[in-house]
């Protein structure tokens, strides 16, 4: 993980490195600069010195034939080997522009040299007139090594004429490069400070955003801060923060769902006490008077009206007992059959029921009360206010987690917004149902005692029928969890 001290001296780093690097070129390309510069001098110099070094000869040769004393011989000898040791330096000097000229200046140095041997000869061996001659031939080889001098100099000044037009304009160029250098060093500079700021900036930014949206209470936000030093650290142990808080909101909202969800199902309840309590005038002695009614008739042969009676004192008693718990799906079955035989008696040939039902999964569990009510639902809208009738289909179906109950019938149907209010719950018009339990009360008992959404659903369309579909599952949420805690 990069921290932000080390950003800073990274920076750092990069500007004093782009100084080092300019201080470097500029110093090297002064430095090949003043090296030829010193070059084209020493050049100068040299030749200059074999000028003095001629000079200094002929006058240490004019006194000594003067006054030809051990001391004078000894300066001419020195002014010999000084101009020996110029003529050395002036061999390094040869290019091809003044080699020609060049060789002539060393003859005229090696004549002088030779003019002053012969003229100190004649001098020792008293041939005065011979050494005088010898000497003004000296001095005259002189002015020529000194017009020499003076004609090579001009020779190189025309030969580095270009060199010293080159550094002018190299010096000119040189000032333009360097602002150049100096305004692309300060973009760079400006770019990368820019882009270092960002660095700290943006991620500082992004986690104060987060802290107003959670401010705001908006939980759900992911805090994502894309950088690897100090500010990512925190932006993660604040995403941490969040979700522990956003856990915690939920597991408190799904409490409160769950006591909303047992207060409707104790409310529920009480409704159907209540309803209950209001039918329960006396039942033993109203089953009582039932059965008697129903053996008077089957003694006097009316078994069609004993069946009858029998059927309805049965639906009377399952009625009033079972709102409280669950039955099994053969208890619901049985009941819808008596229902059904009651009704069959009362619309005749009108009513056609055809039942379809997979006996091997009538031992799942579902709340009392809850098959009556829909196919009563469908007796009343499809069956009474037709005067052919109706028909009503009964399916029971096994599934492998879970049984499959379709009523469906071939009445009028209904509208899209009317399935809409049934599923979500709304309370309609109960009258004419014998158990005061409408099919929005049966929606609603059936998604509290399995604890799912689509336990139930409908399918119809004006002039089309209804068909309503319980997916009933085999097992319980509540008993699912015993059995894994007794596993």
């Amino acid at each position: 993980m990069n921290s932000i001290q080390k950003k800073i001296w990274t920076l750092v780093a990069v500007v004093l490195l782009i100084m080092a690097a300019i201080w470097f070129a500029l110093t090297y390309y002064n430095q090949k600069t003043q090296d030829r510069y010193n070059d084209i001098l020493q050049r100068y110099l040299s030749m200059n010195e074999v000028t003095n070094a001629s000079q200094q000869t002929i006058a240490a040769l004019y006194n000594y034939l003067l006054a030809p004393t051990e001391a004078n011989r000894g300066q001419v000898d020195r002014s010999k080997k000084a101009l020996r040791k110029a003529r050395m330096e002036v061999i390094v000097l040869r290019n091809a522009d003044n080699d020609f000229a060049l060789t002539n200046y060393m003859n005229l140095i090696d004549s002088l040299v030779e003019t002053t041997d012969r003229s100190i000869m004649f001098q020792s061996e008293k041939e005065t007139e011979d050494s005088s001659k010898a000497f003004s031939e000296a001095t005259r080889i002189s002015k020529y090594i000194s017009e020499m001098t003076l004609t090579l100099l001009d020779t190189d000044l025309k030969t580095y004429d270009r060199f010293y037009r080159g550094i002018i304009e190299q010096s000119s160029e040189l000032k333009k490069l360097g602002i150049w250098l100096l305004l692309s060093i300060t973009f760079l500079l400006l770019l990368g400070t820019y882009w270092f700021s960002l660095s700290i900036t943006r991620p500082v930014q992004k986690l104060t955003q987060a802290a107003k949206e959670l401010s705001r209470g908006r939980f759900d936000l992911r805090v994502e801060v894309s950088s690897n030093d100090e500010i990512s650290f925190l932006a993660k142990m604040f995403e941490r923060m969040r979700v522990n808080i956003n856990n915690l909101i939920l597991e408190i909202q799904q409490k409160a769902q769950l006591e909303n969800e047992l207060q409707q199902s104790k409310l529920l309840l009480q409704e159907s006490q209540l309803r209950s309590l209001q039918s329960q005038i006396n039942p033993h002695f109203l089953f009582n008077t039932l059965d008697t009614l129903s053996k008077k008739a089957y003694l006097e042969g009316s078994e069609e009206t004993s069946d009858l009676l029998a059927n309805v004192a049965g639906l009377l008693r399952y009625n009033l007992k079972r709102l409280d718990r669950s039955v099994t799906l053969y208890e619901e079955v049985k009941v819808l059959r008596q229902y059904m035989e009651i009704q069959k008696a009362r619309f005749t040939d009108r009513l056609r029921f055809h039942a379809d039902i997979d006996e091997s999964c009538l031992y799942v569990q579902i709340p009392g009360l809850t098959l009556q009510p829909i196919v009563e639902n469908a007796v009343i809208h499809a069956v009474e206010p037709e005067e052919d009738g109706g028909t009503i289909e009964f399916r029971i179906r096994d599934g492998e987690e879970r049984v499959t109950i379709e009523i469906a019938d071939d009445g009028p149907g209904m509208t899209e917004l009317k399935i809409k209010r049934i599923l979500e719950e709304h309370t309609f018009e109960t009258e004419g149902h014998s158990t005061g339990i409408g099919i929005s009360n049966v929606v609603r008992r059936l998604r509290l005692f399995y604890g799912l959404a689509d336990v139930i659903g409908i399918e119809s369309g004006e002039g089309r029928g209804t068909k309503v579909i319980l997916q009933i599952p085999k097992a319980r949420r509540g008993e699912d969890d015993k059995a894994l805690d007794r596993g």
